[in-house]
C-alpha cells in the first residue's frame, strides 16, 4: 500500500462566495480556513496547499456573540519600546470590517508560507459587490453556521 500525494497539476481550485451577513464572526472563520486549506477534498494533504479561492461579501454586517465586540481587542506593535496599539473588536468592525475578518481566518491557517500562500487565495469586501464575477463563483452556504437577526 502505498500514500498517495497530490501533485500541483492534479489540484482543481474552485471559487466560492460567502454572504457574510448575519453570520458569527468565528462560525464563519473556521469554514473558510477549512475551504482555504483544502480540507474539505478527498485528497487533502497538509503539506501542500490543495484549497480553493474564497471571496466574502457584506463582512460589514458580521455579529458577534456576547460581548465579544468590547471586550476583545486586536493588537498590533510598532516594533519600538511602548509601540503595543490595542483596537476593540466593535470599533474595528465599525471602520475596518475588512481587516477583522482577515485577522480572524489568519489565526486559522498555518503561520508559515503556506499559510501565507493559502491567506493570498481570500478576498473580503465590506459590501455587496466583488470585482470576481468572471471566475464564475459558487454561492457557498456554510453548514452549521447560523445567521444572527441582530
Amino acid at each position: 500500500m502505498r500514500t498517495y500525494s497530490p501533485k500541483a497539476s492534479e489540484i482543481n481550485r474552485a471559487w466560492f462566495v460567502i454572504d457574510a451577513d448575519g453570520m458569527v464572526l468565528g462560525r464563519l472563520a473556521t469554514e473558510v480556513a477549512r475551504l482555504l486549506r483544502g480540507k474539505h477534498r478527498p485528497y487533502y494533504a497538509p503539506h501542500l496547499d490543495t484549497g480553493d479561492h474564497v471571496v466574502i461579501i457584506n463582512a460589514d454586517k458580521i455579529v458577534m456573540t456576547s460581548n465579544k465586540a468590547e471586550q476583545k481587542f486586536a493588537y498590533r506593535h510598532s516594533g519600538y519600546p511602548g509601540g503595543l496599539r490595542s483596537t476593540s473588536y466593535a470599533k474595528l468592525l465599525e471602520n475596518d470590517p475588512v481587516e477583522l475578518v482577515t485577522r480572524a481566518i489568519r489565526g486559522m491557517v498555518p503561520k508559515n508560507r503556506l499559510g501565507r500562500a493559502q491567506m493570498e487565495k481570500l478576498k473580503v469586501y465590506a459590501g455587496a459587490s466583488h470585482p470576481h464575477e468572471a471566475q464564475n463563483p459558487q454561492s457557498y452556504d456554510v453548514p452549521g453556521a447560523r445567521r444572527v437577526n441582530a
